[in-house]
């Protein structure tokens, strides 16, 4: 018989990188990493996919990867969805019970979360997620689970994600051109935050800034319930930008100057420093581009992403409520000093977030890195949802036919970066049946 049901794989679609990453659920709960595969993705624009064909190459250079690496044959995949399109508002539904003495349940809880599904957006607009948020029985406010509870009057506040219905689609459209089924969708953040977060931040109240290539993604929790969402159409890509424009160099020479000797912050001890780039082009001398150049650069964009931080924040209204401070993750938070203008310009204690090494099985050199964040959430947020029924546990993440292997056939010692059926329903149907019984409480991240 084949057990794979505590397999599973995780397909992060990020504008700079596709990660997808086969893990296995241990006794001991946590995840041993069974393979990884990353390709560079160039079908993407800010978080939105811009041409499926380039896409869906990535997406199966990417899988290909993690199958070579693992020795098994990827059928589904837990997908993260986030980018410019994803938008989130408030909303409060009631219920009023004939009876005040029975006890509220579960399914008077259902009924307010479907009800919220019948709101009207603005055209195109699809609901991804139906979050509760605080409800109140009868006079008693700020509860967070009313289930057994006696009251007439039955009010719910939740926050509601949403994203373009046509956006959405492309993601479903280009995994299963890529020969895989998507077996659900969660918003990034909360995967970030499942891989990144405690709970006790969580608890205490803490802001999630998760820094991607195309956008940067931001997550506020308290009472470890998600409270507020924003998406900032800036990222890494728009820093690689500015360096390209500001030290006339190619892109490629950008991005490697960014990562190798970048720095959020003109320190003095950058003064009098260069950096030798050779001539692309291999007809002139090579160029000396003074560090603290570079790291001006940087800064300017850094603080403009920072200051719609903390718009954001501030206008979410929880901008003295986050006890934990803020936390980076995403691959852009690997940036030099990040975290010292992001505390400098808002003012909040601000820590770097990488994967808790607490849940991973070994260290997958340096698989806890920020900007495996999401792919590792991704995974975690699928088996808890496995647990939780609302997945199908059989074959989540392989093929009915798939044998696991013990032992690798190719040692996970490294991750390389560098190259080396007709469904029954909607798409959108099925990411609706996923989440319509999403609990306040996340514990994840």
């Amino acid at each position: 018989m084949n057990e794979n049901k505590d397999i599973i794989v995780s397909l992060d679609i990020g504008t700079t990188k596709i990660c997808c990453l086969i893990a296995k659920k241990l006794d001991n709960e946590k995840i041993d990493i069974l393979g990884v595969g990353m390709a560079q993705s160039i079908g993407l624009l800010r978080g939105v996919i811009a041409n499926v064909a380039d896409t869906e190459k990535a997406i199966q250079k990417a899988v290909n990867k993690a199958e070579l690496q693992s020795g098994l044959k990827v059928k589904k995949v837990i997908v993260g969805i986030a980018g410019q399109h994803i938008k989130s508002l408030k909303h409060r539904n009631y219920l009023s019970r004939e009876e005040n003495s029975n006890e509220i349940t579960q399914g008077d809880i259902d009924y307010l979360v479907e009800s919220a599904h019948n709101i009207v957006l603005p055209p195109g607009d699809e609901i991804i997620h139906v979050l509760p948020q605080m409800f109140k029985v009868d006079n008693e406010e700020g509860i967070t689970d009313p289930v057994g509870m006696c009251g007439t009057n039955l009010q719910g506040d939740f926050l509601i994600i949403t994203g373009q219905a046509n956006s959405i689609k492309n993601i479903g459209s280009c995994v299963e051109r890529a020969g895989l089924e998507v077996a659900g969708l969660i918003l990034e953040p909360i995967a970030s935050s499942i891989s990144v977060l405690n709970n006790r931040e969580k608890e205490a109240g803490v802001a999630l800034v998760d820094i991607g290539g195309g956008t940067t993604d931001l997550a506020i929790f308290e009472d470890n319930i998600i409270r507020h969402t924003a998406v900032i159409p800036f990222g890494g890509n728009v820093i690689t930008d500015d360096i390209k424009e500001g030290c006339a160099v190619l892109r490629d020479d950008a991005e490697k100057l960014k990562i190798n000797y970048g720095s959020a912050l003109a320190l003095k001890a950058h003064k009098d420093q260069v950096i030798v780039v050779p001539d692309s082009f291999g007809t002139q001398e090579p160029r000396e581009i003074p560090m603290t150049n570079l790291a001006l650069i940087i800064q300017a964009r850094v603080e403009e992403i920072m200051d719609e931080v903390y718009h954001h924040i501030r206008k979410s209204g929880f901008e003295n409520k986050l006890l934990a401070g803020i936390v980076l993750t995403g691959g852009g938070s690997m940036l030099k000093n990040i975290d010292k203008i992001t505390e400098y310009m808002t003012g909040i204690r601000t820590r770097l977030g990488d994967v808790e090494k607490s849940l991973l099985d070994k260290d997958k050199n340096k698989l806890n890195e920020a900007k495996y964040a999401t792919a590792v959430g991704l995974a975690l947020k699928g088996l808890e949802l496995i647990n939780e029924q609302e997945l199908d546990g059989r074959f989540v993440g392989l093929g009915p036919d798939t044998q696991i292997n013990t032992s690798h056939p190719e040692p996970v010692d490294r991750f390389d970066e560098e190259e080396q059926p007709k469904k029954q329903r909607s798409f959108i149907d099925m990411i609706r049946d996923i989440f319509r019984k999403d609990s306040p409480d996340y514990d994840e991240d």
